[in-house]
């Protein structure tokens, strides 16, 4: 059982956690989200599409002009506020690695702390304690935030995945963080190659096997565009194949920005699997 905010969410059912970047020069929606009216109805659209967690950030994950805490807290605080009073049972979650802002937003009715970052400021995972919230503990490769990756290696990119990421979980369950509000990210394009990140897709299933709740964002990333040579605005199919492979082999959360078509595609793999029944069965039965 998944456990986030007021909702609970069965081990077998698929939860997407649609991304509303309060940025100016976010790489995919380039700023569209930034002003509080039109990422009001991007949320709401979302919702209404089949999220159940609203995904906030404020800073840019790419490098890019300096955002400092206070002006992080002045893009997500106040929204966060104004969505948790719309929104009443939306599970609201913050794209952050700083534990002042965690704190802030955690004030403000946040329900899940994402820390992208892997744990760079571990003072993070003691907040999300300290409010009962949820915690995403992610592979980053030790990278600093806002760096992208530049000839890193590992000798084994799985088992250094899940030496972090259990690592991450265990120490926030112990700190206190609620043990059902622990999910764990491979981190894809993080401290990682377009390589790395395809063999994390494909092991997946060894993270699946530790019991932790596993998401991925796989979005429009650049490990989809290098795989197909795609540039940003054309990797909805890889995305939504990377998707559909990262259910079959057990992922639970799904951070997207497309939320309509991946609601399809993680419905098509449960009813497959055997999870979900067809939405109508008439087929053969007239």
């Amino acid at each position: 059982m998944l456990r986030l905010g007021g909702r609970e969410f069965d081990a077998h059912e698929p939860v997407i956690m649609a991304i509303v970047n309060r940025t100016p020069d976010s790489f995919y929606d380039q700023g569209s989200t930034f002003r509080d009216e039109p990422a009001l109805a991007r949320v709401e659209q979302a919702v209404a599409e089949g999220a159940a967690i609203i995904d906030v950030g404020g800073v840019k994950a790419g490098p890019g002009d300096e955002v400092t805490a206070e002006e992080e807290a002045r893009r997500t605080v106040g929204f966060v506020a104004e969505v948790r009073r719309r929104f009443p049972d939306v599970v609201i979650s913050v794209d952050t690695w700083r534990a002042d802002v965690g704190e802030a937003v955690c004030e403000a009715g946040a329900d899940v702390l994402n820390d992208a970052w892997g744990g760079v400021d571990p003072r993070l995972a003691e907040v999300a304690a300290r409010y009962g919230a949820g915690l995403v503990c992610t592979h980053a490769g030790g990278a600093e935030p806002r760096t992208r990756p530049h000839r890193v290696t590992y000798d084994d990119v799985m088992a250094d995945i899940l030496r972090v990421t259990v690592g991450l979980a265990e120490r926030a369950v112990a700190l206190g963080v609620p043990r059902e509000s622990v999910m764990i990210d491979p981190g894809h394009d993080f401290g990682k190659n377009t390589r790395h990140s395809l063999e994390a897709t494909r092991r997946l299933g060894e993270m699946v096997a530790t019991g932790w709740p596993v998401l991925v964002s796989l979005s429009n990333k650049d490990f989809v565009g290098e795989a197909l040579d795609k540039p940003v605005k054309e990797r909805l199919v890889g995305t939504l194949a990377t998707t559909a492979v990262s259910a079959w082999l057990g992922a639970q959360v799904y951070r997207v920005h497309e939320v309509a078509e991946t609601r399809q595609v993680l419905d098509m793999v449960a009813s497959i699997a055997g999870h979900r029944p067809p939405a109508v069965a008439r087929r053969g039965l007239a």
